[in-house]
């Protein structure tokens, strides 16, 4: 069970083409997510910004992305990958569809934490007649703050779900070196160590991101 192939510089290089496709993929997704989410909350029926051709057309669009297994995703959109990134394979390849997949998540967890905020804050933004971004800004985004941060901490142990299954398509990372090695070569210990590494790291994201959320409840 502990005779492997694998070099311990094989599994760091793994490790570290895990972390940056999730973390390039988390910032471009969030860069586009967050935005979305909001969008989403003020301009739905009701919302700051009433703007029912928006809502009625994104709303639809994030639903059928979030639809599709990424697996799925990542093979449907290998055309694109390669007008993007040149090539499908590697961590490259993967950081395209993992993009893809992860802004609309995100995008539906911030609308989920918003929606959340009491309807009276609100209220109170316009009686003070705020514009609808400072309603935003200093209404909408502190009081759904630690409720936002457990939204991005579940954002992030998605793509690290999202990671390992690119693997399976060559897409480099701890999922590669599982399916290469544990699945393909039948090496028992590659496939243990790194469930463990993924079980030990989704453990410690969760960890901190309950811990910040805590803090911040109090705070406000």
């Amino acid at each position: 069970m502990f005779e492997t192939a694998i070099t311990l510089d094989q599994f760091i290089a793994a490790m570290q083409d895990t972390l940056l496709m999730v973390s390039v993929s988390l910032l471009i997704g969030s860069l586009l997510g967050v935005p979305l989410g909001i969008l989403l909350v003020i301009t739905r029926p009701g919302g700051l910004v009433n703007n029912r051709f928006f809502y009625t057309v994104i709303n639809p669009i994030i639903n059928i992305v979030r639809s599709l297994p990424f697996i799925i995703l990542m093979i449907s959109i290998i055309p694109f990958t390669r007008l993007v990134v040149h090539t499908t394979i590697g961590t490259a390849g993967a950081i395209v569809p993992l993009i893809i997949f992860i802004a609309p998540y995100i995008a539906r967890l911030v609308e989920s934490s918003l929606l959340e905020i009491n309807p009276g804050i609100i209220e109170a933004a316009k009686s003070m007649g705020a514009t609808p971004m400072q309603a935003i800004w200093h209404f909408l985004l502190p009081e759904a703050l630690a409720s936002l941060v457990l939204a991005l901490t579940t954002a992030t142990i998605g793509l690290i779900g999202a990671t390992a299954m690119a693997g399976t398509v060559g897409g480099g990372g701890i999922g590669d070196l599982a399916i290469t090695y544990g699945y393909q070569r039948f090496d028992t210990f590659a496939t243990v160590s790194t469930a463990v590494v993924l079980i030990i790291v989704v453990q410690g994201l969760q960890s901190v991101g309950n811990v910040i959320s805590r803090r911040l409840r109090r705070e406000s």
